[in-house]
């Protein structure tokens, strides 16, 4: 009786991190930089601008991020002087953002408290930022990341895309992608993987 020959299959390639990664940084190297990291390097890069650039980021595109958050910027950089502008004139000068009017007193008594409770600094202590009203992880990490200097993950709806998209990770929200991201990504990644996969997700591997 004749053996029967099974044909050879494949085996199917492992996912790289490290391959994903260096073909993106060249990848999105054309591209615009996620608006955080474009105003740290600008020199707005202390925990306080971080945190009110990316409230300002809230449902606001980076093309319009970047230049309201200059603007704020040009006016007021640290806690004291953001306390002593009212809501009002907070509102005024970022008033091209989505929903500013709430982002300028969130923006207000978020410098008073930082005022009145931290001599003015605001620390880089996880807890501390998301004890503001508004401020979740996404943006918290991102301070925390790009700021202080630590390494910390911030998922936002491209990251939380594309990491699914690659089957990296199976997770139906932002909150369980980043969980299962803390898990198996490795630590040098945990900062760059939202400076890469915002430009990429927002101009290669496009959402719906």
């Amino acid at each position: 009786m004749a053996r029967a020959v099974r044909a050879s299959v494949p085996a199917k390639r492992r996912f790289s991190i490290p391959v994903a990664f260096r073909r993106i940084r060249n990848e999105v190297r054309w591209f615009p930089k996620a608006a955080l990291f474009q105003l740290a390097e600008e020199g707005f890069d202390s925990p306080f601008e971080q945190l009110v650039a990316c409230i300002i980021s809230i449902r606001t595109r980076d093309e319009v991020t970047v230049p309201v958050s200059r603007q704020f910027f040009a006016t007021a950089r640290t806690p004291a002087e953001t306390a002593r502008l009212s809501p009002g004139a907070i509102n005024d000068l970022i008033r091209a953002s989505t929903f500013h009017e709430g982002k300028a007193r969130q923006i207000h008594a978020i410098a008073r408290r930082v005022v009145e409770e931290f001599d003015g600094t605001l620390p880089c202590d996880p807890s501390v930022l998301q004890s503001f009203a508004g401020v979740g992880p996404k943006c918290a990490n991102l301070v925390l990341g790009i700021a202080c200097g630590e390494q910390r993950i911030s998922v936002d709806v491209h990251v939380h895309r594309v990491t699914n998209r690659w089957g990296y990770v199976q997770a139906t929200t932002p909150e369980g992608t980043m969980k299962e991201l803390e898990a198996k990504l490795p630590r040098r990644y945990w900062v760059e993987i939202n400076r890469l996969l915002v430009p990429f997700g927002k101009h290669v591997c496009r959402g719906p």
